[in-house]
């Protein structure tokens, strides 16, 4: 009798195991998966954003002079945007806001496109999908860390190295020094 206990009480602890690891690799997998999501979801408002900038240096290159090298970049980018990880994503982004910097401060120096309405549009246009990445970025930045705390801590820790788990990146974006134009959208 005390055998049938002490094998049942064996079972219990076992099938408890691994239910525990089995939610816990799903809730891994879930967290990845949410991960990669809005990982997207900040690479196609990232290639909104480089659709934008080319149509603003399509707005205003009959006034400012853009080197042929900006113009490629950008059309690089755009077809380079969707392949990468969290990291090719932070290059982009950080390339982007210092090409959209440079288009500011040429947008200054003329007034007939600082007044267009083409041009306001497509600005406050970017200026959205930059709050948009902004969102994106915190939500994917939260489910990294609570991936990341259960890859550190234990018993999650256990499963993370059992199926070779590690840590993801964060995404940080750098902010650019911006200049002053004196231009506001």
């Amino acid at each position: 009798m005390i055998t049938l206990l002490l094998l049942a009480a064996i079972l219990l602890l076992v099938v408890v195991v691994v239910i525990f690891f089995i939610a816990t690799y799903n809730k891994f997998k879930r967290l990845k998966n949410a991960a990669e999501a809005t990982l997207g979801q900040i690479k196609v408002a990232l290639k909104k954003r480089l659709d934008m900038i080319s149509e603003l240096v399509d707005s205003v290159k009959s006034y400012a002079k853009f080197e042929k090298e900006t113009l490629q970049k950008i059309t690089e980018m755009r077809s380079s945007v969707m392949k990468g990880g969290a990291k090719d994503v932070e290059k982009i982004e950080k390339e982007t806001r210092r090409i959209l910097s440079n288009i500011k401060v040429d947008v200054e120096k003329y007034q007939e496109i600082k007044t267009s309405e083409t041009v306001k549009k497509l600005m406050d246009a970017i200026s959205s999908i930059e709050d948009e990445i902004a969102r994106h970025r915190y939500t994917y930045n939260n489910i990294v860390q609570e991936y990341n705390t259960m890859v550190d801590v234990i018993p999650s820790s256990w499963v993370a190295s059992a199926f070779s788990f590690s840590k993801m990146h964060y995404l940080e974006f750098e902010e650019i020094e911006r200049p002053e134009t004196g231009w506001s959208v």
